[in-house]
């Protein structure tokens, strides 16, 4: 059974930064393309940013420049690094592949607020 378990979420001010990370029990991450998604209050959950195996990686035009995707293979698990925090990245942070092939872990809440 695959878990995806995320983490590294809180409370930051605005122009700060987090990083989160996913690990993954069940299957071998290096394998799958994976993403990060986030879900704000009232509003559907977006695919953010994903990372393919052999490292592409591709951004929603509102986190382009401020958020970075990676995965470290030797620890099954993807971070993202999210830097010059805005109000607006209020959410819930998900993992996942973008087809959503596995079912959702619990997420981690990031709050930018000042």
């Amino acid at each position: 059974q695959v878990q995806l378990v995320e983490s590294g979420g809180g409370l930051v001010q605005p122009g700060e930064s987090l990083r989160l990370s996913c690990t993954a029990s069940g299957i071998t991450m290096r394998l799958w393309t994976m993403g990060w998604y986030r879900q704000a209050p009232g509003k559907q959950r977006e695919l953010v940013a994903s990372i393919t195996p052999s490292g592409n990686t591709n951004y929603a035009d509102s986190v382009k420049g401020r958020f970075t995707i990676s995965r470290d293979n030797t620890k099954n698990t993807i971070y993202l690094q999210m830097s010059t925090l805005m109000p607006e990245d209020t959410a819930v942070y998900y993992c996942n592949t973008p087809t959503v092939a596995f079912s959702w872990g619990q997420g981690t809440q990031v709050t930018v607020s000042s």
